[in-house]
């Protein structure tokens, strides 16, 4: 059976709680991605979503170089996570129960490891998809 060690996505972009919501929509956008972990020596504290700052910059100030607002100003402190070894069905799951976008997957020690998004599971079933097409067709060939 799959884990979510062997789908979550490695290469991480963060955020420090003490960057402001400017660093974290260029990093949204230049990166193409809807989560960012939001981090404290390596350990994940929160987290903040593509709409978690749209929400936060519809209510902008006149100034916001007067006023910024930082990464610890919006983020979810309360984070459902992940251990790598946690089977991908119940991974899935879980995430359709509460309607997550992603999972951060962390250590026992609390460091973030990874994390498993929509898209990590849309891209397992591209290739699952083309598995079986690929059977499909051996399949008729030796008939």
């Amino acid at each position: 059976m799959k884990t979510v060690g062997e789908l979550m996505t490695r290469d991480l972009v963060t955020l420090k709680e003490t960057q402001n919501l400017a660093m974290a929509d260029e990093l949204l956008r230049l990166h193409r991605i809807r989560h960012l972990p939001v981090v404290r020596e390596g350990k994940l504290v929160g987290l903040i979503t593509h709409r978690d700052l749209l929400k936060a910059t519809s209510n902008k100030t006149p100034d916001p170089a007067k006023n910024p607002t930082w990464a610890a100003d919006i983020m979810n402190r309360e984070v459902r996570t992940v251990r790598p070894d946690m089977s991908l069905r119940d991974s899935v799951k879980l995430m359709l129960d509460n309607k997550f976008g992603c999972l951060p997957v962390v250590g026992e020690d609390g460091k973030l490891l990874g994390i498993l998004t929509e898209a990590d599971l849309v891209r397992y079933a591209q290739q699952l998809l083309t598995e079986m097409d690929r059977m499909s067709e051996a399949a008729e060939y030796e008939e």
